[in-house]
């Protein structure tokens, strides 16, 4: 293995644990603490149960997807399913707040830095898929 592709194993794998951690901690918090999560955004979902359901329906989908990637920063068979999971997850939830914002205006709070840090991730997951295309595509053409 060179160093570029060692470098390059351990990008992704980096990329897979900071998103899998920073997605499962967010999914707990909402699951567990609602009021508190949705608090820090200026949102208040205490005593709203049908809301707080809604909001936990998506958060199991965000913990499955989490330990999807913690998986793939784990185990190497997972690692590049685990990248177009992050991709997938991050970039949804970054653009379709983008579309809310478009079609809802802005809203207080930083959801619109959770936009940005959720797209970014999203980007570096595709940008991590990278060297895994390549040598997909060097192997088919070989």
């Amino acid at each position: 293995m060179n160093s570029l592709s060692y470098r390059a194993n351990i990008m992704r794998r980096l990329v897979l644990l900071l998103s899998g951690l920073t997605a499962a901690a967010i999914a707990a918090a909402i699951l567990f603490l609602p009021e508190l999560f949705y608090a820090s955004y200026g949102i208040e979902v205490a005593g709203d149960t049908a809301l707080q359901n809604e909001l936990k329906a998506p958060a199991g989908l965000l913990l499955a997807g989490g330990s999807v990637m913690l998986l793939g920063a784990f185990r190497a068979e997972w690692t590049t399913h685990a990248l177009v999971a992050t991709a997938v997850i991050y970039l949804s939830y970054g653009f379709s707040r983008c579309l809310s914002f478009a079609l809802d205006g802005m809203p207080a709070g930083g959801l619109f830095e959770a936009a940005l840090f959720e797209i970014a991730i999203g980007i570096v997951a595709l940008l991590a898929l990278i060297p895994e295309t390549r040598s997909r595509i060097a192997g088919a053409v070989n």
